[in-house]
């Protein structure tokens, strides 16, 4: 398995990672034997980058890798947990909280239920608006010297906070959507990535599913899946997008890669700096997607690509329009329309 490093000087990692969130019910019903043997896989594949959140499933998720984990070296691993993100008892997003006080107590719940004696890469899930990220920052920082917390990332997070943040603390990555048809981030946010040494962690690579097909049927999704709520898998703009990614299928037949492997690859060839998520619940698309890695796309390929996908191609926001809003990596222009 080929290794990124996190970060300038950073910790060297597995160039693609494993997004787990899909395992903890967000993208509806998940088998549990069945995601924890996934995780097994990719680890005895080499990727040894886990990314998880304490919200994902109410802390469901932490308490699955962890169990997943139960036996193995712990260096075996490098473990990046998002946390602030907070939830109601039915399941709706609160808002978010990354006061100090509250880093720590998230924190500490993060270590039980994973099993762990400190976390790789610790990060806000957002900017809260109601706290400085050097405040945030700062008390990351603090459980870095204690010794319970390796790097420090952030999430979502746009350019002037990531200079702010970054003069508290060097930070390792920023994790954000990014992929074929979420390019936002190359305008400002990339480059500033690149000016400061910070690596970006891409999830969405597949749009959640929006380019390979694998989501449910509205009628199903709506009280499962948060997707049914995304504007681009809502009426006319899940039909016009769909034409996209049957653009995208179109190329893959040609190329002999399936799509998930041309969103992975595609995102492999934009820098070193950048760490691909592969978000999945399955052993057989695990390995479908991470068939890239032995397979890089062709410079040809690549523009073949990006002419059938180009920037702003796609139809709908991310997001709905309240939590575009609380997206800082969003020019606000944008996130409050």
């Amino acid at each position: 398995m080929e290794k990124r490093a996190l970060g300038k000087n950073g910790p060297l990692v597995s160039a693609v990672g494993l997004g787990c969130m899909g395992m903890s019910g967000l993208y509806g019903p998940a088998d549990e034997k069945e995601s924890i043997w996934t995780i097994h896989a990719a680890i005895d594949r080499g990727i040894n980058f886990l990314n998880t959140g304490d919200f994902y499933g109410m802390g469901h998720n932490e308490m699955l890798i962890g169990r997943a984990l139960a036996g193995r070296r712990r260096d075996q691993v490098f473990l990046s947990v998002k946390f602030g993100g907070m939830r109601a008892p039915q399941g709706a997003f609160l808002g978010v909280d990354t006061r100090p006080v509250a880093v720590k107590n998230f924190l500490a719940y993060s270590l039980v239920r994973l099993g762990t004696d400190y976390v790789d890469l610790y990060q806000p899930a957002r900017v809260d608006p109601a706290v400085p990220i050097e405040d945030t920052v700062g008390a990351i920082a603090e459980m870095v010297e204690a010794g319970y917390v390796r790097s420090v990332g952030l999430s979502e997070a746009g350019p002037e906070t990531i200079r702010r943040a970054h003069a508290v603390h060097p930070i390792a990555a920023l994790e954000i959507e990014y992929g074929l048809v979420s390019r936002g981030v190359e305008a400002a946010i990339l480059p500033t990535l690149r000016e400061l040494g910070i690596s970006l962690v891409a999830y969405g690579v597949f749009s959640r599913g929006l380019l390979t097909g694998s989501f449910p049927g509205q009628a199903r999704a709506a009280a499962t899946d948060i997707r049914a709520h995304f504007p681009r898998f809502q009426g006319q703009n899940l039909e016009r997008n769909r034409e996209l990614a049957a653009r995208l299928a179109q190329i893959a037949e040609h190329v002999k890669l399936s799509v998930a492997q041309l969103a992975v690859g595609w995102v492999l060839s934009k820098g070193a700096d950048i760490l691909p998520l592969v978000g999945t619940k399955r052993r057989d698309q695990l390995e479908e997607a991470i068939g890239m890695l032995d397979r890089p796309l062709s410079a040809s390929e690549i523009a073949m690509i990006e002419r059938a996908v180009p920037p702003g191609s796609v139809v709908g926001e991310r997001y709905g329009p309240e939590q575009m809003r609380a997206l800082d990596s969003e020019p606000r222009s944008s996130a409050s329309e």
